[in-house]
């Protein structure tokens, strides 16, 4: 009958702790290790069990903090062949949990031979076990280093790296760690080059290597891979061997500071606190991206955009989707933002769905930023120093001034009023090319007010006159659509008006859609233009999209404007010269901008 006892010890470096637990048969030595540990030498009389000790992180020689974790130490006496046979029972009793385990053999001062040759069949046997120590609690041989490998074993287990059967890393580490190299390979040319390899070096272990030492890396991966460097750089091949090479030597921890760096937790996922970071939004606020953000998002797309034509390709795009789990963005996408003429996603149309996330889904961008490495590759610690909280609506609204990028315009209209029609004109688009399934219900660019840019964000509500939400409702600018053709249509949108939105302090503007067609007489109590006079509102503006020249984009700024500027009045949007200082310059600015981010491509 094997009877077996256990001790436990508990390390507290700084305010984490680590639990080691030590079962094994009697009298083999668990509470002499630790009493000795604890005492620095041997106890005269050994109590029969020790009660739970704590151990301070300066008795180890790994003076580090841990994390809230365990180990498993399992003792074995070396005198005695009984207890060595009887560690395969315990042994396979343990294998089942995910804790790191290590063989220790007690009483080396007892025999003058080793027990490893007996060990190491059971080392092979379980790749749980992270390594065998042998040492002695009465003359204190090997006893820190004893608990230093325990500590080594919960803060750097070999387990979810490495499979010793197979002598390769395992699929999660690989798959891990060829994320971190195409985070690192900042060119994207399959390669890291001396200077990658260095803002690798530094970001992981705060320091760079000294470029002998970046050559002795790179002759030691020459040396066993054929094809681990390439133009004097380090292929993905030779990345992955060098961190297996590391784990093979016992060097485990360089691979984990690695993983840690890059945000990843002991199962070799990302971490939540990564990739979810806590952030409150105050109602009436909103989230942007900042300047530092889109710095960051222009040289990702740079990096992709091989070919330079300023869009990113079906295989460009899934190249800088790569580090993620899955595929981010739908084919709804292509008709959200800006596309050339072949349905690509232009540097305009990219930039403008990250701020188009930004704003509805501030969570969802941080994730999205955690793959691609932002905090990694920004040097910032907090991912949230990528995104802006704005001030309360409110206080704009009193102060008369906003400093606002970004604007939403919620579109109302009945069923077949053209609200499609004027998302998809917006972005220089129709609604021919369109799946129903393809269908975006948001339209996202950029205009230009008073020389700014700022994007405006339209988004078409479902026309259900009596289910509208707080998220309809919720907006810097209404849009009210009504077809010029159908008699019925503007009863509608006056309805929506006076039921949501008379009372408020939202800016509204009446669209006349479809103006190409014939205007038919509304059937309602008053005409368009009189309602919005009575209500003090601007005239409607007319709009088609069937036009030789496409649609005048003057309609979106004049709606950017009134987001901006909600303060101003009814005659003040009657001005022709309002709406011209306005637009002034905005075509000036789009051209010049697209042109300047063009000759700044050329050199690269």
């Amino acid at each position: 009958m094997l009877r077996s006892t256990e001790e436990s010890v508990s390390f507290v470096p700084n305010s984490h702790s680590s639990r080691l637990f030590l079962p094994s048969t009697a009298k083999v030595g668990k509470t002499s290790l630790i009493m000795s540990l604890v005492s620095e030498e041997f106890p005269d009389v050994v109590p029969y069990r020790a009660e739970e000790i704590t151990i301070p992180a300066d008795v180890t020689p790994e003076r580090v903090p841990t994390h809230i974790a365990n180990v498993i130490c399992i003792v074995y006496s070396v005198n005695n062949k009984k207890s060595i046979e009887k560690v395969m029972l315990i042994q396979g009793c343990l294998c089942v949990s995910r804790v790191p385990l290590i063989l220790v053999g007690n009483k080396s001062d007892l025999v003058e031979h080793s027990s490893m040759e007996t060990i190491l069949p059971i080392m092979n046997q379980y790749s749980e076990i992270e390594t065998c120590v042998e040492c002695s609690a009465k003359n204190l041989k090997n006893i820190s280093e004893l608990f230093y490998y325990a500590q080594k074993a919960v803060l750097h287990p070999t387990g979810p790296l490495y499979c010793p059967e197979k002598k390769d890393m395992k699929p999660l580490c690989v798959k891990a760690l060829t994320r971190i190299f195409k985070v690192s390979d900042l060119d994207n040319d399959g390669i890291l080059n001396d200077n990658e390899l260095n803002f690798f070096q530094r970001t992981c272990f705060n320091t760079p290597l000294e470029p002998q030492a970046l050559e002795d890396v790179k002759n030691v991966v020459r040396k066993n891979l054929s094809d681990g460097v390439c133009d004097n750089g380090l292929t993905l091949k030779g990345f992955l061997f060098l961190h297996t090479l590391f784990i093979q030597r016992g060097r485990h921890e360089t691979t984990w500071t690695v993983l840690r760096r890059f945000g990843y937790d002991d199962d070799l996922e990302l971490n939540q606190d990564y990739l979810f970071p806590p952030l409150k939004v105050p109602p009436g606020c909103t989230t942007e991206l900042n300047h530092n953000a889109y710095l960051f998002l222009q040289s990702v797309f740079d990096k992709h955009d091989k070919d330079r034509d300023c869009a990113l390709s079906p295989e460009e795009l899934g190249d800088l989707f790569d580090v993620f789990p899955y595929m981010p963005w739908g084919p709804d996408v292509n008709n959200t933002v800006c596309t050339n003429d072949q349905g690509w996603i232009t540097y305009q149309g990219y930039l403008s769905q990250w701020t188009l996330t930004t704003y509805l889904d501030v969570q969802r961008c941080l994730e999205y930023l955690g793959y691609l490495g932002y905090s990694i590759q920004q040097s910032q610690t907090d991912p949230l120093m990528a995104v802006c909280v704005t001030r309360d609506k409110k206080i704009d609204l009193q102060k008369k001034q906003t400093q606002r990028s970004v604007f939403r315009c919620n579109v109302f209209g009945d069923i077949g009023s053209g609200k499609s029609g004027f998302l998809q004109a917006f972005l220089g688009s129709n609604l021919m090319n369109i799946r129903e399934e393809h269908r975006s219900y948001y339209a996202i660019s950029t205009t230009y007010v008073y020389g700014q840019e700022k994007y405006l964000l339209l988004h078409e509500v479902f026309p259900d006159f009596d289910y509208l939400s707080d998220a309809d409702l919720a907006c810097d600018i209404v849009c009210l659509v009504y077809d010029v053709s159908n008699p019925y249509s503007f009863e509608y949108c006056a309805k929506v008006f006076k039921q949501y939105f008379m009372d408020s302090k939202t800016p509204c503007m009446m669209i006349a859609a479809k103006s190409d067609l014939p205007e038919i007489k509304q059937m309602y109590g008053c005409s368009p233009l009189e309602f919005c006079r009575r209500h003090k509102m601007p005239p409607p503006q007319s709009f088609t999209c069937n036009t030789a020249a496409g649609p005048n984009r003057d309609i979106y700024t004049k709606l950017t404007t009134m987001a901006m500027y909600p303060h101003v009045s009814q005659a003040d949007l009657k001005s022709s010269t309002f709406w011209l200082r306005a637009s002034v310059g905005a075509t000036v600015f789009a051209v010049l901008g697209f042109a300047m981010y063009r000759v700044l491509l050329k050199p690269r």
